[in-house]
């Protein structure tokens, strides 16, 4: 069960086992208008051994995922063309397709050259057209690219699809024999790689601003320390030894402090350090337990959860101290914020008054409504896409603990693969490029 210290005090579970509504708030619980239809078509490709994966259908799942389109089925299409010359708009506008690209793949060299067009069914105009190369081995990153290039140029959002995901697994193997396991995947799952193993719990990763280094909790020395390691060499180091809980760690917009919550004087508080000095200065003195600090895009603001109100709801307040200002006011539990990179959406884990259920919700930060993103019951850790269109949480499915991806319409929700055993702490990198 989730509870007000998720990312801190969990740590405890882990090791053992792993004010009124302001009028203009509303709570919506269910999406909207539809997704545009658009056609990937399969990539042709001249000569050659076959590619050990689909472009297209790589390229169609990342637009999918977005919540913004539905792309139309391969076995639906009338044609299946591979360059613009072949493209019949009557075709894509007897299917409905708003949309539709067409690619051609030419190995050459032990290289693939990668062609593709973009078109506009309605005015058959071209919107976009470019070429990539590269290895079998990074077939993914072109069709990603490709993904990216199509979204910023349909939407003028920059596409996400380029980045990528940490989680940690739990595998038990009898008894006490438990593995912990770092990995770094794609941002849908695929071509997860081991970053750190261990038999002690590890939690709360999170990626630094430069997308180089990571934060993580470990209980590596039997209880909860901080870390920072470097993806590319491996390197870590240790950057907390205090007495009590060390654990929330979160990263500045400039990747210079590190906000985290620690017991050491006491009660948990959020405090932030100058890793560069190791200064340390706390942010909140307050009776109640405070936890899970994200930094605002602005790197003075700090937001939170808080108990001091009676019941887990989410605060803000100055990295300098002070007062805190109450965010959220909808239900009865919010906790794990999250913001969106414009800062316009705060996600949470979120409980509605009178249910026992926590669900990963939106909140608009000018409206103050609420809409609820998931229909699973035991969700936590959520984390947003640099682009603010999707969202990966942690929930369970059958006895499980699996990784979700939700887009933040509501229109998606799919569960991602991932490793065996349990799978949780998800964090979303930044852009990478």
């Amino acid at each position: 069960m989730i509870n007000l210290l998720r990312g801190l005090l969990v740590v405890l579970c882990c090791a053992a086992g792993f004010a009124a509504a302001d009028e203009k708030n509303i709570l919506v619980t269910s999406g909207s208008d539809r997704a545009t239809p658009i056609a990937v078509v399969p990539f042709g490709l001249q000569g050659g051994s076959v590619l050990p994966e689909d472009m297209a259908q790589i390229i169609s799942s990342d637009l999918l995922n977005s919540g913004y389109y539905s792309p139309i089925p391969k076995e639906n299409m009338i044609s299946q063309p591979s360059q613009a010359s072949e493209v019949i708009f009557r075709d894509w506008k007897a299917l409905g397709a708003q949309y539709v690209m067409v690619g051609n793949i030419v190995p050459s060299g032990g290289r693939l050259q990668v062609q593709y067009a973009l078109f506009n069914v309605a005015t058959e105009q071209q919107v976009l057209t470019g070429n990539v190369s590269g290895t079998t081995d990074q077939l993914r990153d072109m069709a990603h690219y490709i993904s990216d290039q199509s979204f910023e140029k349909l939407t003028g959002i920059k596409g996400a699809f380029s980045t990528r995901m940490l989680y940690v697994t739990a595998e038990r193997f009898g008894g006490n024999n438990t593995r912990y396991t770092l990995q770094r995947s794609d941002y849908d799952g695929a071509r997860a790689v081991t970053l750190l193993q261990s038999r002690e719990p590890i939690l709360s990763p999170r990626f630094a601003p430069d997308g180089k280094r990571i934060a993580y909790v470990s209980f590596e020395q039997k209880r909860p320390r901080i870390f920072v390691q470097h993806i590319d060499t491996g390197r870590r180091e240790q950057i907390t030894n205090f007495e009590g809980l060390n654990g929330a760690p979160a990263w500045s917009p400039d990747g210079s402090k590190l906000a985290m919550v620690l017991s050491k004087d006491g009660n948990p508080e959020i405090y932030v350090m100058n890793l560069a000095s190791r200064q340390l200065s706390r942010v909140t003195n307050d009776s109640s337990i405070d936890t899970e600090p994200f930094f605002g895009k602005d790197g003075s603001t700090i937001y939170f959860t808080s108990d001091r109100g009676g019941k887990p709801q989410i605060y803000k307040t100055s990295i300098n101290g002070g007062g805190a200002e109450r965010v959220t006011f909808i239900g009865n539990y919010n906790a794990n914020p999250k913001l969106s990179a414009d800062e316009k959406t705060l996600v949470m884990i979120h409980r509605q008054d009178g249910f026992t259920n926590f669900k990963v919700a939106a909140q608009d930060l000018q409206r103050g409504s609420v809409k609820i993103l998931t229909d699973s019951n035991l969700d936590e850790s959520p984390t947003v896409a640099p682009n603010g269109t999707m969202v990966i949480y942690a929930t369970r499915q059958q006895g499980r603990g699996v990784l979700m991806l939700v887009s933040i319409n509501g229109r998606v929700r799919l569960p991602l693969p991932t490793a065996q055993g349990e799978v949780r702490e998800p964090s979303w990198s930044p852009y990478l490029n």
